[in-house]
């Protein structure tokens, strides 16, 4: 068996109350490398998918436990007591847990009001018997279908437990007085300019007063010195 088949080996819930039927189409299935489990009738289908069916305690509500099996494809025979291959369908496609799985309706009766029937509440195939391994052969597409979905909601289910046990610290934002930060005010364009001209102000009385100290200065050294001649100094 190469690295393929045992890759996408699919498991394949087969329901028919006749063991002979059983017999040939769990013998078919796995001449495709197909997992087999096989059933006699439609309630213990529902008990291996561990969905309870509400008939049997007279409740009309459908309970799913809480470790459903995992079944690429359904095949059931339509003619069964207490619960009819039709049955079963409905009340798969009515559980949200397994209406993405494949179901197909086998008949030893070509009746073509319960062909279409079935097709229209959510059948993929409808197959006469004897079933024949050319027609399992078709179905490899749709469990292959159902692998590639159940594994995407495996991984999104992983990853969304992986984001919840995970905690994620957003870093604390302080104010900015708290920081000590002085936030200046943007400056619009008219700002260099009001610079600018303060610049020319300070440097323009800077001028003005270096030019009235040198002035002052000037003034001091014309001043006529005091004549000493008329002092006399005593010994």
């Amino acid at each position: 068996m190469g690295m393929a088949a045992a890759e996408w080996q699919f498991h394949v819930l087969a329901v028919d109350d006749s063991l002979f039927d059983r017999k040939l189409i769990e013998r078919l299935l796995q001449k495709s490398s197909c997992q087999v489990t096989t059933v006699d009738s439609g309630y213990k289908a529902l008990e291996f998918l561990s969905l309870r069916q509400g008939v049997e305690s007279n409740n009309d509500t459908t309970v799913l436990s809480t470790s459903p099996q995992e079944v690429d494809l359904i095949i059931t025979d339509y003619c069964m007591p207490g619960m009819t291959g039709y049955d079963l369908l409905k009340k798969l496609k009515e559980s949200s847990a397994f209406k993405h799985i494949p179901v197909v309706i086998m008949s030893s009766e070509n009746v073509p009001a319960r062909i279409s029937r079935c097709l229209e509440e959510g059948a993929e195939e409808f197959f006469l018997k004897p079933v024949r391994l050319a027609n399992l052969n078709k179905l490899k597409p749709l469990m292959m279908k159902t692998k590639l979905k159940n594994q995407k909601l495996e991984e999104i289910e992983k990853l969304s437990k992986d984001a919840n046990g995970t905690i994620e610290v957003e870093p604390e934002i302080k104010d900015s007085a708290e920081m000590g930060i002085k936030i200046l005010p943007l400056q619009s364009e008219a700002e260099p300019k009001q610079v600018h001209l303060q610049v020319v102000q300070q440097e323009e009385q800077t001028l003005s007063n270096n030019k009235r100290k040198s002035m002052e200065e000037g003034l001091s050294a014309d001043r006529p010195r005091p004549r000493l001649e008329g002092i006399a100094t005593a010994v």
